[in-house]
């Protein structure tokens, strides 16, 4: 490509990242980045979203959390959603969830709004800390914004509350996921015993 004096672009570089990451070489497209700099070319949003998910694949949360800072410094670069959710699974996974939940008030802060996976990702990231009051608190916002959940979600979810031993909770979430009431409602047991849901824990 230099001898015949074509210069690579932003999606010449995105592309060979892309590649090296697909490969499952990393270290290869780190390389890549750096040198996208000596050509003084400035990493897109997606280029961006390359290699920071591909840095959480590798659990290098630390580089990935870094490339992340460097986003947010880019005044030209709009948030998304996607390049988010990486980080706060990786930070969940490793038990860091006070970290995750920095990294999404981040985010709300920027205009850029959690979406199903993001809300996904806390509530069960939270149960396996035992913090089932904010998991809970994760699933009501989720389901007010207009996230609704899945079933893996949903099954999920229940398991880790009846592990807390919490069945009303349980009866709760079952008729929010129904849609027989809302979050903010509250459930009689003769509404949650009429409910017949089969749900796998």
């Amino acid at each position: 490509m230099m001898l015949r004096r074509c210069s690579p672009d932003v999606v010449t570089f995105s592309s060979l990242i892309d590649g090296y990451c697909r490969c499952g070489q990393l270290d290869g497209a780190m390389r890549i980045w750096k040198e996208m700099a000596q050509f003084y070319i400035q990493p897109n949003v997606y280029t961006f979203s390359i290699i920071i998910q591909s840095l959480c694949k590798q659990n290098r949360s630390e580089e990935a959390l870094g490339l992340l800072r460097e986003l947010n410094l880019r005044q030209d670069i709009a948030p998304r959603t996607f390049i988010y959710n990486p980080v706060i699974d990786i930070l969940c996974k490793g038990g860091k969830v006070d970290e995750a939940n920095l990294i999404l008030i981040d985010m709300e802060e920027k205009g850029c709004h959690p979406d199903k996976y993001t809300y996904t990702i806390l509530i069960i990231g939270h149960c396996m800390k035992g913090r089932i009051s904010e998991a809970i608190a994760f699933f009501h916002k989720m389901v007010a914004t207009g996230c609704y959940p899945d079933n893996i979600t949903i099954n999920s979810f229940i398991s880790c509350l009846l592990k807390a031993g919490m069945p009303s909770e349980v009866d709760h979430i079952m008729l929010i996921a129904s849609g027989r009431v809302s979050s903010s409602q509250k459930v009689s047991s003769s509404l949650s015993q009429s409910l017949d849901i089969s749900v796998a824990v």
